[in-house]
């Protein structure tokens, strides 16, 4: 049987250092979080940010302009939080608005506010391997390896993804671990046929159940970072056709969350692998709350 990697005994270990860290702190870490517009899916990931930072103790602070903002306006938002001495961290919720400078509005917030660390300044740590805040999911799937003994140095590694938000630095966070590591994208030739090189696989391209057991060298481990509903039943059974029970689930409930690996080719294929809900997803939470206490200690100091 494949080993479970499952994310929240690691959270809680995480969640666990930042209470500690909090309480040698003068004041409390303070987080604002932008949220532009009414996107659903982003109003439930900002709901759980501003839960976690509530049970550590964290001063959490919503700001919710319209989705007619302009890029101006957004960029004398973020302005003004830089210049608060209470607010240690800036998070912008992505995606914004299309008529809105993303780039722009990323660049302007301090550096050392930056607690996603997509900063050019904090990419250009990451890169060479200087400390500096961290892209919240792929420092979350070191923990995870970590947290669970999974051998990184000289294994090698497929990142099928290149965003910036996971892909480049997930192969960077990596590589500085010793692994050989490729990076794979929707052009890449017989991307199968990589994939299955990999002793280590992160799959972070957003396409449900696209990583099928042709994909999976067996015995490797599997990190899926994807999350998709699907609330198609026809999608539904060519993905849990094979699972009864699964298709029992989505007829009372009427979707279903699938990873960007297939659930029941990885269980498979997998020697560890990490589940879908339950894996990856509760370390981005948990590390951007670190990230916020570690920006809060460097104001302080």
């Amino acid at each position: 049987m494949p080993q479970l990697l499952h994310g929240n005994p690691v959270r809680d270990v995480i969640l666990e250092e930042c209470r500690k860290r909090i309480g040698g702190l003068s004041r409390a870490p303070g987080l604002a979080v932008v949220l532009v517009g009414d996107d659903p899916a982003s109003a439930v990931y900002v709901r759980g940010k501003v839960k976690a930072c509530e049970d550590l103790g964290i001063y959490s602070e919503k700001l919710t302009p319209p989705a007619s903002v302009t890029t101006g306006e957004l960029l004398d938002l973020v302005d003004r939080l830089n210049q608060r001495p209470e607010v240690d961290g800036i998070l912008v919720q992505m995606p914004l608005p299309p008529h809105v400078d993303t780039k722009r509005v990323l660049l302007a917030v301090k550096p050392e506010k930056d607690v996603d660390g997509f900063h050019p300044c904090n990419v250009g740590r990451l890169v060479t391997g200087r400390p500096g805040p961290q892209p919240c999911t792929p420092a979350g799937i070191l923990r995870l390896l970590h947290h669970y003994q999974i051998p990184i140095a000289g294994r090698h590694a497929v990142v099928v993804g290149r965003s910036d938000i996971v892909g480049k630095p997930a192969a960077m966070l990596l590589l500085q671990e010793h692994a050989t590591v490729t990076i794979c994208h929707s052009r890449t030739p017989d991307l199968a046929a990589v994939c299955r090189q990999a002793d280590l696989l992160v799959a972070a391209i957003g396409r449900p159940a696209m990583v099928t057991r042709e994909y999976i060298k067996p015995g490797a481990t599997v990190i899926d970072v994807g999350i998709n509903r699907i609330d198609v039943r026809r999608e539904a059974a060519r993905i849990y056709g094979g699972s009864p029970d699964k298709m029992a689930a989505f007829d009372r409930n009427g979707s279903v969350l699938v990873g960007d690996v297939h659930p029941l080719d990885v269980a498979e294929q997998a020697g560890a692998y990490t589940p879908v809900p339950g894996g990856v997803g509760p370390l981005t939470i948990a590390m951007l709350m670190a990230n916020t206490i570690a920006a809060a200690e460097k104001g302080l100091s």
